[in-house]
């Protein structure tokens, strides 16, 4: 018996009877993700508030009473752990890769869609273990989002019981989450396309969501080990990263363990999800920049390899962040060689991302403006990544500001322009109806300038060496007061761009009731996702009969053709062309 492609066979499609299993046990992956992309960005508001009140007492030490030291510091470790984790992991994955992989394969849904409700219901578990630990003895851990040991789990160290154990469950949670999801994708993405759908076909979306999940099905693996080791050190007593140790005058059992393995293990996941963020991120702002621009993507097998291979080299360039802790001389010059190789193909892609927008019909839409306003800030923060990457370079930045401004510019203010842009780019096609533009616009500019002042000032903190992870900074002799005056207007900023994301929830929650409607495809795209009979579309996405794929998905400025795009899915004999232009042909990719 011949075998019968996944695509091709009758679905079962878990058809919804009730407002229960359509809307909260729902096994359709577009209400999957929106469920993962709420409560993303729900924890994500959450994570904001509280970078407010660690600037409150950076700009304006002394001043809130109701902020000590040890708040300080639990607000410092949740927001980077709600951030990095809870918020951009699960909205770029479980929220993009759940809404758009079967779309814009040509898929009805996810090959498990059961498996892919457990994902999502795991990973809210995994947010209420974590906010959990703001209501138990002691609050959260203040051991700074990396949790480093033993101060982790020492006395002295904020949340040093449950708060840190609530952090490692709540970890362990969602890698479960993840991993059920990530086999989902992975699956649906192999095996699952449209006829016609090859894999050189793909957008580039696809593509980034693809690799990133494949990073962490290997990199999450070695945080779940070192969450679980680290709980047994907690609660058992083991010794795999706690020392002989004396803590407040009082000699602790533990010997023979070694903390520079978790951040071994720590940073071998810490990197690749660095990507498992980042690569997401490269593919939507492809497919906004190539739309709306009106002009296919540059040199598309280049950034579909240039993926690929900044997915491999992520896992040997982990130990970068690790210059400071005494290893060999000769691992440092490696691990410096390869953070440059890396900067290739990341490199690579920039060039492209600019070469399409090169002599293109830019429409300086909403996403496009925040799509661009990312190639600024990623190519501004990764230049200062070539300097952390440097040994000598990085060894007197690496405990100042400079890398806060690094960081948050390459992994903070970045994938949240592409967050932004893509929920504006696909919010006509979930919802069915337009977004106020001017209200969008405005929250585009605010939010682009208000970030620069933020964390272009943080570069001259760090070369002053004014030291991050500090409460207060005193009456330090070698910083001059331009510091302490340049930290208050970065808190005045930072409250500034924060205030302004109520620009953005408001105009996403009227235009959802009373926003224009939108048509099937007001962008005039090209990809499936835009092609469907429904919008937003209907269960099984496609009604009866799944699309045929005929071309790729960057399809624009086709010349004599009367329209200046082709959608995948149209037969070449149908493309209407202008009188005399003669026959259609398709883009060379």
């Amino acid at each position: 018996m011949t075998h019968i492609a996944i695509a091709d066979q009758p679905a079962e499609m878990h058809h919804p009877h009730s407002f229960v299993t359509k809307y909260i046990w729902s096994q359709d992956h577009k209400v999957i993700a929106i469920q993962y992309g709420a409560t993303a960005i729900s924890v994500g508001l959450i994570a904001l508030v509280l970078s407010g009140l660690m600037r409150l007492q950076l700009g304006f030490p002394d001043t809130f009473s109701f902020i000590d030291p040890s708040d300080y510091y639990q607000y410092v470790t949740m927001h980077g752990m709600i951030m990095v984790i809870y918020l951009l992991t699960a909205l770029f994955l479980g929220g993009f890769g759940n809404y758009l992989i079967p779309l814009q394969i040509g898929a009805r849904d996810m090959v498990f869609p059961f498996l892919n409700m457990l994902s999502y219901w795991f990973y809210l578990l995994s947010v209420l273990i974590l906010l959990a630990s703001f209501f138990v003895g002691g609050g959260p851990t203040g051991a700074g989002w990396t949790l480093y040991p033993p101060q982790a789990i020492l006395r002295g160290t904020p949340g040093a019981d449950m708060g840190i154990v609530l952090m490692l469950v709540s970890l362990a949670v969602f890698i479960i989450a993840f991993t059920m999801g990530g086999l989902n994708y992975v699956t649906t993405i192999l095996q699952a396309r449209t006829r016609g759908m090859t894999l050189m076909r793909m957008p580039l979306s696809v593509w980034g969501i693809f690799v990133a999940t494949v990073l962490g099905l290997f990199a999450f693996p070695a945080l779940f080990v070192s969450a679980v080791m680290m709980a047994f050190d907690k609660l058992l007593g083991t010794s795999f990263f706690m020392p002989a140790v004396v803590s407040i005058g009082e000699t602790l059992d533990y010997s023979g363990g070694s903390p520079v393995l978790f951040q071994h293990l720590f940073w071998f996941f810490g990197h690749p999800e660095v990507y498992i963020v980042a690569l997401p991120a490269f593919g939507l702002v492809s497919d906004v920049l190539s739309t709306h621009a009106r002009k296919n993507i540059f040199g598309y097998r280049m950034m579909v390899w240039a993926i690929v291979a900044i997915g491999g080299l992520s896992f040997i360039v982990w130990a970068h962040h690790m210059y400071v802790s005494g290893m060999n001389p000769y691992f440092g010059f490696f691990f410096a060689f390869t953070t440059l190789i890396i900067a290739v193909p990341t490199a690579l892609k920039v060039y492209n991302w600019v070469l399409t927008l090169w002599q293109g019909n830019i429409r300086l839409t909403v996403p496009m403006l925040f799509a661009m306003g990312f190639i600024f800030t990623f190519v501004h923060g990764g230049l200062t990544g070539i300097f952390l990457g440097n040994v000598t370079v990085d060894l007197p930045l690496s405990d100042t500001y400079f890398v806060v401004a690094h960081f948050h510019m390459v992994m903070g203010v970045s994938p949240v322009m592409v967050l932004f842009a893509a929920i504006y780019h696909w919010f006509p096609k979930i919802t069915g109806r337009m977004f106020n533009v001017t209200l969008g616009k405005i929250h585009f500019w605010a939010t682009f300038l208000g970030t620069y002042a933020i964390y272009l000032p943080m570069h001259y903190l760090g070369f002053l060496g004014v030291p991050r992870r500090y409460y207060a900074i005193g009456n330090t002799d070698f910083i001059p007061d331009s510091a302490t005056a340049l930290n208050a207007n970065i808190t005045i900023a930072a409250i500034f761009v924060g205030v302004v994301q109520l620009i953005f929830i408001v105009n996403i929650l009227w235009s959802l009731f009373k926003g224009k409607p939108a048509g099937g495809n007001p962008w005039d795209a090209t990809s499936l996702e835009w092609q469907t009979p429904e919008t937003p579309p209907g269960h099984g996405n496609w009604g009866p009969r799944l699309p045929t794929v005929y071309r790729w998905a960057y399809e624009y400025s086709v010349p004599g053709a009367k329209q200046d795009f082709v959608p995948q899915n149209v037969p070449p004999e149908d493309v209407e062309m202008e009188p005399g232009a003669g026959p259609y042909r398709e883009h060379t990719v």
